[in-house]
């Protein structure tokens, strides 16, 4: 496995920071699963809002795109994971081994940030928790949007699994550059025209990435598909957001399988974006839509 180096690790996470909102603060909440990392911004006065990362190499750090778009209207609370890249620790070693332990984490990370009822978004796995958390308590969630969720509506590729093998057995930042690229089909900064979204990837977001590689992280949660007739019953507004040129699962199959099952779902595919693209390099309007969808 290859070396991980936490003072670069943290420059890295630092820099992605600095460019979110000035007015960012941060705040520490203990829980049952150890301490949790949690990145603020927005009006003291605002409704909340709780923010999820994907999994992998994502932090909270990866909202920055959106953080401004999002604090006009919102307190902002993007927590890193349990045991996961990031700021949050797993305090003796416990990290969540099954999705009703991430329900207890997610409950004690609102109740420490003083969060009776938030409105809740995620991206990939950070969306599969919000959405297991939504069906699990749904009295709490005011609003819920999803940023093309993994194993929520579809599986895997094949293909997509089968790249990411040698990356998820020996996590290197060469490894984990060479993914990304093929994912969000665009050349090493600068893109080769034409290709995928037509963008370079962010230089700062790729850094973190690549600085994440080979981090002591908790074997991820996982877990089944939520039920189909669990989902039918989800009393919530819900916004999913598809990424158009996702290698990790057929779009047209999520927007679809969403389509019949959220009673109270809006579902818009957003063209010339990845999987991991999303929320980093998601097109213009992106964060105005999310706005509007949380009113």
């Amino acid at each position: 496995m290859g070396t991980y180096d936490d003072d670069a690790f943290r420059a890295a996470y630092d820099k992605v920071m600095a460019r979110w909102p000035a007015d960012r603060g941060t705040a520490t909440v203990p829980t049952p699963y150890g301490t949790a990392h949690v990145n603020v911004c927005g009006p003291r006065d605002a409704p909340p809002l709780l923010l999820l990362p994907g999994g992998g190499g994502a932090t909270s750090a990866s909202w920055f795109a959106q953080a401004a778009e999002l604090a006009r209207v919102r307190r902002v609370h993007a927590v890193d994971l349990p045991g996961a890249p990031g700021r949050s620790t797993v305090d003796g070693g416990r990290a969540p081994r099954t999705v009703a332990d991430l329900g207890d984490w997610l409950d004690a990370v609102l109740a420490g940030l003083g969060i009776a009822r938030a409105d809740v978004g995620g991206h990939s796995y950070g969306a599969w928790i919000a959405l297991h958390h939504a069906l699990r308590a749904p009295g709490r969630v005011r609003r819920l949007f999803l940023l093309d969720p993994t194993l929520c509506f579809a599986g895997y590729k094949a293909a997509y699994l089968l790249r990411a093998l040698p990356m998820l057995l020996r996590p290197t930042p060469r490894r984990v550059r060479s993914f990304l690229v093929w994912e969000t089909g665009t050349g090493a900064p600068p893109a080769r025209a034409g290709s995928g979204a037509g963008k370079a990837l962010d230089p700062d977001w790729l850094r973190l990435q690549e600085a994440a590689a080979g981090f002591p992280a908790a074997r991820p949660v996982t877990g089944p598909r939520p039920a189909p007739e669990a989902l039918r019953a989800l009393d919530v507004p819900v916004l999913l957001l598809v990424a158009a040129n996702s290698r990790t699962h057929d779009a047209s199959e999520v927007a679809a399988r969403a389509g019949e099952l959220l009673p109270r779902g809006e579902t818009d595919v957003l063209p010339d974006v990845s999987h991991h693209a999303l929320p980093v390099a998601a097109p213009p309007g992106t964060g105005r839509r999310l706005r509007e969808f949380l009113g």
